[in-house]
Formats: structure tokens, sequence, C-alpha cells
């Protein structure tokens, strides 16, 4: 069957075509996601190649994937060297904080899903941003109660949250770490210390945000130098990034959550001009990562496995192809304008649950075992089996003791970031991290950009009277889209997968998913294949894409449609008698093996 999809592929060479020539001769390529580096080693150069040609890259012994070369080969380094796929995530993270600093960081935070291959076991960090102990549900509303216009909320210290992805490194390496602690920040040093080439992506970013980044001095002077947007190729060296991972290597995680780097993160956010923030210096002392259950759910002969809440990311992922499993897509094909009807309206069945009812479950009852019951699910799944979009999509009731929360309405705009890494043991990581909006809060701190997090909550904390599960409470985890996922099969794991896009997350993931499993895609087809995603109704297709050809037959369906940009950047390993390394032509990563 694989040939009726190339036509779907095509059109995502697109977005990567002008760079193909650079690639296959080591030059530096100049589309965005190229990177812009200066020099391409050879095995990054096949790798774009690979990306190019809709083909995995393989390897025997381990893989890793992500946003940026240069995090690449800094993770690769590390296992190269025999550390486990926990160190060189570390060494990845310290690197994608410096070259892409506006999806992910220090000042961020994570999810983390993790396979132990000598225990057999399957666990996740929560690396969550927690709300202030000074926040109140009123936080991003005005003196009449009304909810604030969201950037209004997010530029400044009022929507910082306390970052957790250092607390995150520094506990996934005391689990599972092999190589020395210090050794993993070398090269994000070096590289600060170096300097690197800005990429396209991050240069036009920079020119986009431009009137948001020199609101805040130190912002301004690194990303706009003497008042001139930085533009693609230019150096930029970051000492203080440099001395806060030093400070970091020397002392761990106590370096940044107590002593002269939180001090300088609690100033910045409550001093911000014209929006500061509550964050304390017991905030950032009190911080812990926590281990929770996986939200697991059958899909085939596949068990899909992520992140629980506070994230929605795992269970409505689970709910979209716990419903799916009830019809054969295979036998529709991608094909075929019914699938998709099947797939999107399965997806604003599991979004209007998802806005009812999932936030952080320390703070809220939650009905998450209910949510993904193989029963609850193939009732919603009959809702499916007309012949047109359903007219009305309301929340479902699955097995609950408790009043129903009402309606959320959190905007969660995209800039994340996600690694896949599988190591020489046998252990499988993937793992989202973020600072939520691009640049976050646009306050920058000793090298690296504070979160956004808190307006990942609802601005509103009640409707009608009813309170809203993901409202803003002291201390609470803002509810989050991230789906870092492992797959498994018969106790094994098979894929490891994630993306950033907001809560376009779940449907990128989702959809990939299904395109590997069902429609016989290899692993690079299935994430490079055209998007098409419904969340609330409105049916988003890829622009300049094949995607864009289902205008038509889904407008007949019922639907509206929006044909736009849909930046993913969807990073996974197939994981078999070979390793099958994965990274989104939409953006600059690469998969990398040995």
């Amino acid at each position: 069957m694989r040939h009726i999809f190339l036509g779907l592929l095509a059109s995502t060479a697109l977005v990567t075509q002008a760079y193909s020539q650079q690639a296959a001769d080591g030059v530096a390529p100049e589309a965005a996601t190229s990177g812009g580096f200066e020099t391409l080693s050879p095995a990054v150069a096949a790798s774009l190649e690979a990306k190019l040609a809709d083909q995995p890259v393989e390897a025997e012994n381990w893989m890793i994937a992500a946003a940026n070369p240069h995090a690449v080969e800094a993770g690769a380094a590390v296992l190269r060297a025999g550390g486990s796929a926990a160190d060189a995530m570390v060494a990845v993270q310290t690197v994608l904080g410096l070259v892409e600093p506006q999806s992910s960081g220090l000042g961020g935070g994570a999810f983390l899903v993790w396979y132990d291959a000598a225990s057999g076991a399957l666990t996740t960090l929560d690396g969550r941003e927690t709300a202030p102990l000074a926040a109140t549900p009123t936080l991003f509303q005005d003196e009449a109660g009304e909810p604030l216009k969201f950037f209004d909320a997010v530029v400044g210290g009022r929507s910082v949250g306390t970052p957790g992805t250092p607390a995150l490194m520094e506990e996934a390496h005391r689990r599972w770490g092999r190589a020395p602690w210090p050794s993993l920040f070398q090269a994000g040093i070096t590289l600060a210390e170096d300097g690197f080439d800005v990429s396209p992506r991050l240069a036009g970013l920079i020119e986009r945000d431009a009137d948001r980044l020199t609101r805040f001095p130190t912002t301004a002077a690194y990303f706009l130098p003497g008042g001139t947007a930085l533009q693609a190729g230019d150096r930029l060296v970051n000492a203080d990034y440099a001395e806060t991972l030093r400070l970091l290597a020397a002392q761990g995680g106590d370096a940044f959550y107590t002593g002269p780097i939180a001090a300088d993160v609690v100033g910045a956010v409550n001093t911000a001009p014209g929006n500061p923030g509550v964050l304390s210096a017991l905030d950032m002392a009190l911080y812990k990562v926590k281990e929770r259950a996986p939200v697991c759910v059958t899909y085939r002969a596949l068990d899909v496995c992520g992140m629980g809440p506070p994230s929605s990311g795992a269970l409505t992922v689970g709910q979209i192809l716990g419903m799916l499993g009830q019809y054969d897509l295979a036998a529709l094909g991608a094909d075929n304008p019914e699938s998709w009807r099947l797939i999107g309206d399965a997806s604003r069945l599991a979004f209007a649950d998802r806005g009812r009812y999932m936030a952080d479950s320390d703070y809220v009852p939650m009905p998450t075992k209910g949510l993904v019951d193989p029963a609850y699910l193939a009732e919603r799944a009959a809702l499916l089996s007309g012949e047109s979009a359903l007219t009305e999509v309301a929340p479902g009731s699955p097995e609950f003791d408790h009043a129903l929360w009402a309606d959320d309405e959190a905007i969660e705009l995209p800039s994340t970031s996600h690694i896949s890494i599988v190591d020489q043991y046998g252990n499988v990581l993937s793992m989202t991290t973020t600072v939520e909006n691009a640049f976050g809060s646009r306050l920058m701190v000793r090298g690296f950009l504070l979160n956004n997090e808190l307006t990942d909550f609802s601005f509103r904390s009640h409707r009608d009277g009813v309170p809203i599960a993901n409202r803003l409470e002291p201390g609470k985890r803002p509810r989050s889209s991230m789906a870092p996922t492992i797959v498994m099969q018969e106790g094994k794991p098979v894929l490891a997968i994630g993306s950033p896009g907001g809560s376009r997350i779940i449907g990128y993931v989702a959809s990939s998913i299904i395109a590997w499993a069902d429609w016989g895609l290899n692993i690079q087809q299935a994430i490079s294949l055209p998007h098409a995603v419904n969340r609330f109704g409105t049916y988003d297709l890829e622009e300049a894409t094949s995607a864009a050809e289902k205008e038509n037959p889904l407008t007949e369906a019922g639907y509206k449609v929006a044909v736009r940009s849909l930046n993913s950047g969807l990073h996974a390993i197939e994981i078999g008698d070979t390793l099958l390394g994965a990274a989104d032509p939409r953006r600059e990563g690469i998969a990398l093996g040995e």
C-alpha cells in the first residue's frame, strides 16, 4: 500500500527542498529547517539527506532525535562515550536552551517518559512549573473580573511559574545516569563561550517578536544588540549562560533553586516593569519533581503510554486512539476523507473531555481511569458512526464520583521542543520541554529565558458559579498538552515520539501514530505526513501541502476549514531489530545514531 501515500508525502519536500543540495555538499544550509550551521559533519549532512528523502536514519546501538544539530551532536557524544539516555538528555537540553532559547531551557519545565531496560518498568517524571504560593485564581483578571488579553498576561513577571527543568535534569541523572554530572555541561559551556551561528529559524522568530523582546533591557541587548535584531549567520556568544552552566555542573540543582541564581530569577520576576509577578525564594526552594504512573491506552496490538495529569497529552491522545480503535482506518486509507472525518471528530470529542475534566490531579479530583476506560471509549466511539461531521460535541460522562467542572478556556500557544533517545543499554527516553510561548515571558536572567507557563491556566476561575478544574491555585501545576509518548508491544518499547505545537501537539502525535501503525508508513514518512488537525470544530489543514486538498471534501462533510501553517517538531525513534530515527522536516532537527 505504500505507493498510495507517496503523493501525500511529496508536498513536504516544499518545506525542505531549498537546502537539499547544500546538505549533500556539507555546506551550511540557509532554509529554516537547516539551522544555518557553520559546518556540517558528514553524519549530520547524511541525516538531513535522509529527512529530505522521507527515509529514517538507521543505527544498531543508540539513536537520538532532537530539534537542533548542535544539541543532537552533544547528546551523541555522551552516548558514544557510554552514557545513558538520561545523561544524553542533560547535554541535549543544556544546548537547546542556548541555540533555540525561544522553545525550552533552564527557565522552563518538562515531562519525561522513561522505559528502564533493566527492570522493564515504565515511569514518568513531572518537571512542570508550579504556581507561586502568592498566586490567586484572579491573577489574570482585570479589576472588573474579566480575563486579561493573552499577551498582556504573558509579557513580564506575572506569567512566570517556578521552573522545573533543572530539577528534572538532576533527578533523571540521579536515577538513571552513568556519566559524571559535570561532564554533561561541557558542550553547552563551550558553545556558549565560543559562540554559534544564529539559525534562520531563530532569526525569524526574533524579528517577529522584536516589539515584545525590546521591553526588557537584558533581553533586548541579547537578541537585538544595538537595537537591531540578530540575523541568520550572526555569531552569538552567551557568557552569562556559560557561567550558569558552570554553577550547575559544580553544585547541582541547589545552585539554581537557592543562592544567587534563585535570587536573580525572583528579582527579575517581581520587578518586571509594567507587569510584575509574585514568585518568591520559598517557591524556588520548595520545588520538587514528581514521579507519576504513566497513562496507557491499548490501540490495535499496541499500548500507547505517556504523561498523565497535569498533562492532558496521554489522556487525550489515548482517547482519540481508543475511539478510533473501533474503526478500520487501515482499510479506509490515508487518502480517504472518511478517515479524516473519524480522526477529526474523535479529536473533538476528546478535547471536549479535556476542557471539562483535565487539570492537576493533585488539586482537583479527576476521572483519569474513567476517561480511558474501554467501555467509555466504545460509547464515545459510537458517536462517530454517522457520515458527516458531528453537529454538536459535548463532554461525556465517565465514571466519576464528583460534581462536574465547568468548561475551560485556557489559551495555549506553542513554543516547545521534543527529545527522543534510545541508548545502547536499551533504555528509552521521550521528553517534551518548553517555556510555553515563543521566548516565554521575555524576561532573561543569567543567560536564559523565563517561562510564561502560568498562562496555561484558565484565566477564569469559574463559569456561572461552577469552578473550572484548570483554574489557577497556589502551588498548582498548569494543565499541558505536551505528549511525550512511548509505544509498547508485548511489554517492549517499539516507538518513542513527541512534538511541540501547543494544544495541536495531541493531534500531531495521534495522527503520526496512526500513519505508522495503520497506514504502513515508515516513521520518517509518518511524521512528515501533511497535517490535518481538529480540536474545537475547525479543521486546520497544513498550507502548501497536499493536506490543503482536503479542504473541499471536509467542507462538504460539514466542517469549517482553515488552511494555515502547522509547524510541528516531531522527533521519533522506532525500536526493532535496528533503531530508526526521524526528525520533522518542518524544523531544523535531525536524528543521529550509530
